[in-house]
């Protein structure tokens, strides 16, 4: 091997994933274009179809995939210390709504062209539902052991609903204002662990 040192593949797509989501912020969904994201990362757009051989598409599906799992261990990050299923289930709704309405990109998406980001979101929670339900199994272990979890409940169908059912929230709160911890508090009781707890 040569003394030169290699490109880490990993970082290339980092840069070209931060450069993606950069030209996405400036232009749209719509008009940014390869040769933006080339200016933009400074990687050539030979690297850009060898790492991404689906194009443009490819590209922004993976960007989008990438945000969101950045975003996903945010708010893992933050409700990793909560006591209870409850709890981190309340702390988890607020933050990730926050987090959503404080998203300049996803926000500016969602008002000028959710036609476009819509189908990638769903594209992507397929990788995003087994991680948020990973990420709930040892809570629900310990409701388990704890004796509040009703007897017979499945750890892993649990896990699967309380996944499915956070991301539809997160995306569409429908009529909970979870900016409220009063309707949160009743929210989490009532739909989310009203057939799962004690």
């Amino acid at each position: 091997m040569s003394g030169m040192a290699q490109a880490d593949p990993l970082t290339q797509r980092d840069r070209l994933f931060a450069a993606t989501y950069r030209c996405v912020e400036r232009f749209g969904l719509g008009k940014t274009t390869i040769e933006d994201v080339v200016k933009e990362s400074g990687v050539s757009r030979a690297t850009i179809y060898r790492q991404f051989p689906g194009g443009r598409d490819e590209l922004f599906r993976e960007t989008v995939g990438w945000e969101l799992s950045n975003y996903f261990t945010r708010l893992a990050d933050h409700v990793r210390d909560a006591p209870d299923l409850a709890e981190l289930l309340r702390t988890g709704l607020s933050f990730a709504h926050r987090s959503i309405v404080g998203h300049a990109l996803l926000r500016k998406i969602m008002d000028t062209e959710p036609e476009r980001l819509l189908p990638l979101l769903s594209t992507e929670s397929a990788r995003i539902l087994p991680f948020i339900a990973d990420f709930l199994q040892p809570y629900l272990r310990r409701e388990a052991a704890d004796g509040r979890l009703r007897p017979g409940i499945d750890a892993d169908r649990a896990a699967d609903y309380l996944a499915r059912a956070i991301l539809s929230l997160i995306g569409a709160p429908g009529r909970w204002d979870l900016e409220d911890p009063d309707q949160v508090r009743a929210l989490v009781a009532t739909e989310l662990l009203g057939g799962i707890c004690v």
